[in-house]
């Protein structure tokens, strides 16, 4: 049963691991979650803060966002967990 249409804090955390599996940029991880460079910014510093995601620079000034092997036991855990609770397709 879902409650309201709003993600919840896990479910964006999911979603942004999600994307940097293969390493995405700023711009990749905001289209691919739906959200605003601010919000961006707030989930990026906790998930690079907590060893979630690294930055990866690839260039000069490029910088792509790669999960770490913390990262992928988070999102391991988050799906074990939504599974249980039956959130996978709602």
């Amino acid at each position: 049963m879902k409650l309201n249409n709003r993600r919840s804090n896990i479910q964006i955390i999911a979603e942004m691991l999600r994307t940097g599996e293969n390493g995405a940029g700023k711009t990749k991880f905001m289209y691919n979650n739906n959200m605003s460079y601010t919000q961006l910014q707030k989930y990026m510093s906790f998930l690079i803060t907590n060893g979630f995601i690294a930055e990866v620079h690839v260039g000069n000034p490029k910088v792509t966002y790669q999960v770490t092997v913390s990262g992928s036991r988070l999102l391991k855990s988050i799906d074990s967990v939504t599974e249980i609770l039956g959130w996978l397709d709602e």
